[in-house]
């Protein structure tokens, strides 16, 4: 008989289980409060309106929305894809062959690790990082840049001591990409200012470095002003921008997006077609009735108000019951996620199962880290439990810690 492990692959063996997929179980277990997944509140889907839209696209459109389709992605949502890009993010320019629709921006990620990462490549990603992308990057073998985050972003100073150490060495051309997510970062909560922006762009120009954008919550946004995204900054110049439909539509409808040089996206489509041929039709159609109807955004305003309330729920529960000297934590001024921080000599991954006792849970910080190291972090999303959760939530948490 065939011994399995014998014969795994090297990408396989890079494979780790993902905390993430072990706490979506917990997000369908009532006996728990979840600050885990970052799953939308099903209270902001317009599910009624989707119903009605599903019949129609299933009755009038099925040769179409029942079929195979292009990898590239269906016309008419790009269509709106387009129009929204240059509406809300005044990003123009945009034709068909700069995009491509994926199953979720996770297969995006998995995507630019495909065509760009190999086993002698550099990826620059901000500590802490996204954990998708860090198992999508990681299963190509690359050598990891590990860039610190400030309350403004990145830190530039590293980044330009990193590039300028990798050109000297002359291995500049193995950094494949610097991979941020500029608003309401996932864990950390912060949000790249412009200067830093206009900074990063201008080493990324000056290093021939592609930037890698991703924007899963930049319509999240709660407080301040808006700060045009790096795509729009640099016109499009060396920088992929990844989006999703799953934060503010539905995350059940699997519909992301790839937009940047056309080279790039047709290298991305080829690596799709070898995976799912295309992204499922009727979604992608669905989704393009719904976007037409312009209504999408005035929804939005009203999922922006439940999570703000929400945010400030979980951060005035912070402040009364995480009594802990040394204790703080970020105050987002959008997305889903608050990152707290305790005093180094707790360990939050030692604490998750006796959270989990008293009927709580929450990320890990050790999980955002590519090094896996012990961190007194933790990640809270405030978006799926109603308000009287959060309170009690955090106030089991508190208590924990003070015990």
């Amino acid at each position: 008989m065939v011994e399995a492990e014998k014969i795994f692959s090297k990408i396989s063996k890079r494979m780790k289980s993902s905390i993430i997929r072990e706490l979506l179980k917990d997000s369908t277990n009532t006996s728990i409060i979840s600050f885990g997944g970052g799953a939308p509140d099903p209270e902001t889907f317009d599910r009624k309106a989707l119903a009605k839209l599903s019949q129609k696209v299933l009755l009038e459109e099925y040769r179409i929305a029942l079929q195979y389709g292009a990898t590239e992605g269906d016309s008419l949502l790009k269509d709106q894809f387009i129009r929204i890009l240059k509406e809300r993010h005044e990003i123009e320019g945009l034709d068909y062959d700069n995009m491509l629709i994926t199953v979720g921006s996770q297969q995006a990620l998995d995507l630019m690790g495909k065509i760009f990462l190999d086993e002698d490549s550099y990826a620059m990603v901000s500590h802490p990082i996204y954990l998708g992308a860090a198992s999508a990057f990681r299963a190509y073998g690359p050598k990891f840049i590990t860039i610190d985050l400030e309350d403004d972003g990145l830190n530039i100073n590293q980044v330009e001591d990193a590039l300028k150490k990798l050109d000297e060495k002359g291995e500049i051309s193995k950094l494949k990409f610097i991979y941020t997510v500029p608003n309401f970062h996932n864990p950390a909560g912060v949000t790249m200012s412009l200067e830093k922006r206009k900074a990063l762009l201008k080493l990324a120009h000056k290093y021939d470095v592609l930037v890698l954008e991703d924007d899963p919550y930049g319509e999240l946004r709660y407080e301040g002003e808006k700060i045009p995204d790096i795509y729009k900054l640099a016109n499009g110049e060396g920088v992929v921008l990844l989006n999703t439909m799953s934060k503010i539509m539905s995350p059940g409808i699997r519909i992301g997006m790839i937009a940047g040089d056309k080279k790039i996206v047709a290298k991305a489509a080829l690596a799709k077609q070898g995976a799912d041929l295309c992204t499922p039709t009727f979604t992608q159609r669905l989704v393009a009735r719904y976007l037409e109807k312009g209504t999408i955004f005035d929804k939005m305003a009203k999922a922006v108000e439940i999570y703000r309330r929400k945010k400030n729920v979980m951060l005035d529960a912070l402040d009364k019951y995480v009594k802990v000297d040394g204790a703080k934590w970020t105050k987002p001024e959008g997305g889903l996620f608050i990152w707290v921080t305790l005093p180094e000599k707790y360990d939050t991954m030692k604490l998750f199962e006796k959270a989990k006792k008293v009927g709580v849970s929450y990320i890990p910080g050790s999980a955002f880290y590519i090094d896996d190291r012990v961190s007194s972090n933790m990640r809270l999303s405030f978006c799926l439990p109603p308000e009287n959760q959060i309170d009690e939530g955090i106030r089991r948490i508190g208590k924990l810690i003070r015990s």
